[in-house]
């Protein structure tokens, strides 16, 4: 049953919906006769040349509304954005990130979403699990590409036992059903060591890459372990050995998925080589980054930004005293950086590793960083001119860290202006000068 609320929130300047006469608070009832029932109906109908739109006026009257579109959008927003309410997650999952979190914080951060759409529209990874075949169906009739897949195993008992859902297990048939309809999918495993690793890891590989061209990617990235796992499946963390030990089996994937297929397919997590005390592997080697908002290839991809950025230094800039404050993982790699363009400028850059204390357990990424733990970690910074922190401390769209505290908030208690950064090895050159890059 959807519940569904098709009222407009806001039209775009200019756009063919306003030249129209539709404004916010107008109802969309129908397009060319079909009632949407949610916003990837609303986008399939409206890609017509000509639609007829059945609009319900604020005083109550019922307006038809013909429009040339050539295809174009709209201009439309919806008050509710997917139109119905995003779909929660059905499983519950051994290594679920939400279910570790401490409590006190907002409602918003608990609410798991396994939502399709939000796959389409956002990038968002999804278990399929909530769906029906009639879901199935319908996403395929709509021709929904690519699809963002939790994967995790291809073995049925195994997912059906890892996501804690008797439903999980037919994931790679749901899969198989996409490809033979030329869908396309990026997919995600979530490495649990003792569960779905080692020989596990083989099969799903394997599985997944037989559906070559339509699986356009896989990444592989570590679970994450905080201090809040009292009454949840034990799982051991991935240490320097086992670190290494999956490096080399996924390198052995890649050498024969890209012999086979042209693309190595499969990509690792940042966190893996970094655990290893290895090299990051050359930015080519990512074709392209298709899995970098999963944090495959973030160093990379910053290290040739940086090369390039470093040339480029301006002959004059402000003589500066700049601290970073990043997450324990890449601290190594972040000073390293730092340390390059001291030697070339006059510049002086202090990193500090910030020890997680608010998750614990082991949490040493940046993008999971505190303010509290940034106050505790940098002490007094009178003599410095600028604050860097990776902007991934900040929730999406918001100055706000996950401990509620804003960008504001910190910046007036350390007394000191602070920039969030980008992970843009150019706009990080010129973060720590205070100064434009010469092009």
């Amino acid at each position: 049953m959807h519940s569904t609320d098709r009222t407009i929130g806001y039209v775009e300047p200019d756009s063919l919906a306003r030249e129209a006469g539709i404004v916010p608070g107008d109802i969309l009832l129908s397009i060319n006769g079909e009632a949407p029932l949610d916003i990837l109906e609303y986008r399939y109908l409206i890609a017509e040349y000509e639609v007829e739109l059945e609009i319900k006026k604020q005083n109550g009257d019922i307006e038809v509304i013909t429009i040339e579109n050539d295809y174009e959008d709209l201009g439309i927003e919806f008050r509710e954005g997917l139109i119905d309410k995003a779909q929660s997650c059905h499983n519950k999952c051994i290594f679920c990130f939400i279910d570790q979190l401490p409590k006190g914080m907002r409602e918003t951060v608990y609410f798991k979403d396994d939502d399709a759409r939000l796959s389409f529209l956002q990038g968002n990874y999804v278990t399929l699990t909530n769906m029906t075949d009639d879901d199935i169906d319908r996403l395929i009739r709509m021709r929904v590409s690519p699809i963002n897949i939790s994967v995790h195993t291809t073995n049925p008992e195994l997912r059906a036992k890892m996501l804690n859902n008797r439903f999980a297990g037919n994931v790679f048939e749901r899969m198989k059903k996409f490809a033979e309809a030329g869908l396309y999918m990026n997919c995600q495993i979530v490495l649990c060591p003792g569960f779905n690793d080692k020989a596990e890891l083989d099969r799903t590989i394997e599985d997944l890459a037989s559906l070559l061209p339509y699986t356009v990617s896989l990444s592989v990235v570590p679970v994450g372990l905080t201090r809040y796992r009292d009454g949840l499946c034990k799982i051991e963390p991935f240490d320097k050995e086992s670190s290494l030990a999956v490096v080399r089996q996924v390198e052995e994937h890649q050498k024969r998925i890209l012999e086979k297929h042209g693309t190595r397919f499969v990509y690792l997590a940042d966190e893996f080589y970094l655990n290893a005390k290895l090299d990051v592997p050359k930015a080519d080697s990512y074709e392209g980054f298709p899995q970098i908002e999963n944090g495959v290839g973030l160093i990379a991809s910053m290290l040739e930004e940086f090369d390039d950025a470093i040339e480029r230094l301006p002959k004059t800039h402000p003589k500066r005293k700049v601290a970073i404050a990043t997450g324990e993982l890449a601290s190594t790699f972040i000073q390293g950086l730092a340390d390059r363009i001291a030697d070339k400028a006059d510049i002086s850059v202090t990193v500090f590793p910030v020890k997680n204390e608010f998750f614990g357990g082991g949490v040493d990424v940046a993008g999971l960083v505190v303010a509290g733990d940034i106050i505790k970690t940098v002490g007094d910074l009178s003599g410095f001119d600028e604050l860097l922190i990776p902007d991934s401390m900040l929730r999406d769209g918001e100055d706000i860290f996950l401990d509620n505290i804003t960008l504001d908030e910190l910046s007036a208690k350390l007394n000191i202006k602070i920039t969030p950064v980008p992970n843009d090895g150019y706009i990080f050159c010129e973060s720590i000068l205070g100064a434009e890059l010469e092009f």
